[in-house]
Formats: structure tokens, C-alpha cells, sequence
């Protein structure tokens, strides 16, 4: 879905300034203790989250977090501007926000340094030709594993379950440790934190997609062989399902 252009991005954006790290490359190697700066008390963890939208999740989790240095990378400003004035309206002092890509952690981030990554509802981009631009697909996998300690954990929700069986594939084949999988996240009970796609979802009875998974000594990182070609990636569902036949009959 194309983001609708917001209107008075800019001045909008000028106001938010204070929450917007513009150079994340010279924060790397010392993000907590820049952290700790910014909250005013030691930032005991760092938590990063991929592709906040209009920041529900973002403003909420961090919000139930203040020990924890909360960065949301998201690089769409039409949304992330809404996440930012939510963040304001909320006078949180332990989030912040990069206008940048997944693609770049490794730059923005030193090896270890972040302690938890979350993953929400993000692109499941169907078609096999397009799998390496998921945020699941082993590329992206090898570089969260790069910027995560041993123990450090992604957090994966989605509404689409072939995505959702995709990425658990990927990730046993990448060397992650997973658990609390379920394919029902809203009939377990107990208060979730959500997106705003989650809560829309979840009233239209759209049942809610949800893993952690966890680096361990057999976690590929960049420094594993390069990736093999993949092939027949296309997602077994109505956006999707026509491109995997095609996809296997021009490989016949």
C-alpha cells in the first residue's frame, strides 16, 4: 500500500527534531551510553524496531520500557512523522528515530551492541523474484545476528502466514532458537501491545502471527558463506500463489 502523502511534512518534522538521530553512524559502538545521556539515567538495553509506521507499537512498548534506549528505524517519513508526534505527545525521553533502512544496521550499529530487534506487520513482498526484500530473508537475518549478542532476540509479528511459515523456515535454517510461536496471538489472553494494523486486523477477526527467535552459537552472521541462491520463494497466498506456479513452470 502506497503511504499517502502527508501534508506540511517538513514543518511538521522541524518540530520533531530533538527525536530524530541524523548521523546513527557516528552513535556506533556507543549507543547506550548516548542513551543514557538522552534519558538522563543509564539506558540498560537497546531495543530496535524495523519499520515503525505511525508508531502505536513504537510509543507504547517504549513507554512500558523506560530503563530501555528504544530506537525506531523506519524509512518513510510520511509515517514515521505520525510515530514522532505521538512520541512528543507522550513526552517519552527514552525513544528516538532514524529516517534510514534495515539494510544499513550494520553501519548504524557495532557487533553486540543492540539487544533486541522487533520486526511488526512488515512487507510480506510475494513474489519469489522479490523474497530478498523481506525483512526475514537470511540477508537481513545475517546482519540482525551481526548487531545482536548471544541471547538477543528478534520479535516477529505478522497477519500473513505464509510469510509467517517462510520466515520460521529461514530462521531454523539460519541457526535462530525459537519459541512462543503461535499462528492465534490474540486468544492466549493477557494485554498485547499493538500496531495500528494489529488492532484493525485483530477487529476484523484476522487472526495475529507471532515468534521470538534467539541468537545461539549456530546463528549465521555476515562472516557465514555467502547465500545461495533462493528459488520457488513465492508466498502460497492470493497475492502470491499464481507467481509460485509461474516461478516453477519456467524452471521446468
Amino acid at each position: 500500500m502506497r503511504m499517502r502523502k502527508r501534508p506540511n511534512l517538513e514543518p511538521r518534522m522541524e518540530k520533531c527534531a530533538e527525536l530524530i538521530i541524523d548521523r546513527p553512524e557516528e552513535l556506533k559502538g556507543r549507543w547506550k551510553a548516548a542513551g543514557s545521556e538522552i534519558m538522563n539515567r543509564e539506558a540498560e538495553k537497546l531495543y530496535l524496531e524495523l519499520g515503525c509506521g505511525k508508531g502505536r507499537f513504537t510509543v507504547d512498548t517504549a513507554a512500558s520500557m523506560p530503563e530501555v534506549f528504544y530506537v525506531a528505524v523506519e524509512k518513510v517519513p510520511d509515517a514515521m512523522i505520525i510515530a514522532m508526534e505521538r512520541a512528543m505527545e507522550r513526552g517519552l525521553d527514552n525513544l528516538r528515530f532514524i529516517n534510514g533502512d534495515a539494510a544499513g544496521l550494520c553501519e548504524m550499529f557495532e557487533e553486540g551492541e543492540a539487544d533486541r530487534i522487533y520486526i511488526n506487520f512488515c512487507d510480506p513482498w510475494p513474489k519469489s523474484r522479490d523474497a530478498k526484500f523481506r525483512l526475514t530473508y537470511p540477508g537481513f537475518l545475517r546482519r540482525y545476528a551481526a548487531i545482536l549478542p548471544f541471547g538477543g532476540q528478534i520479535h516477529f509479528k505478522t497477519d500473513n502466514l505464509p510469510l509467517f511459515q517462510w520466515s520460521i523456515e529461514q530462521l531454523e535454517r539460519e541457526g535462530w532458537q525459537l519459541s512462543e510461536i503461535t499462528n492465534d496471538l490474540h486468544s492466549q489472553g493477557g494485554e498485547i501491545v499493538m500496531t495500528d494494523y494489529e488492532a484493525k486486523f485483530s477487529a476484523e477477526g484476522i487472526k495475529i502471527n507471532r515468534l521470538v527467535a534467539e541468537k545461539t552459537e549456530k546463528t549465521l552472521d555476515l562472516s557465514a558463506p555467502p547465500l545461495e541462491r533462493m528459488r520457488f520463494a513465492a508466498l502460497r497466498d492470493a497475492r502470491g500463489y499464481a507467481e509460485s506456479l509461474r516461478d516453477k513452470e519456467t524452471a521446468k
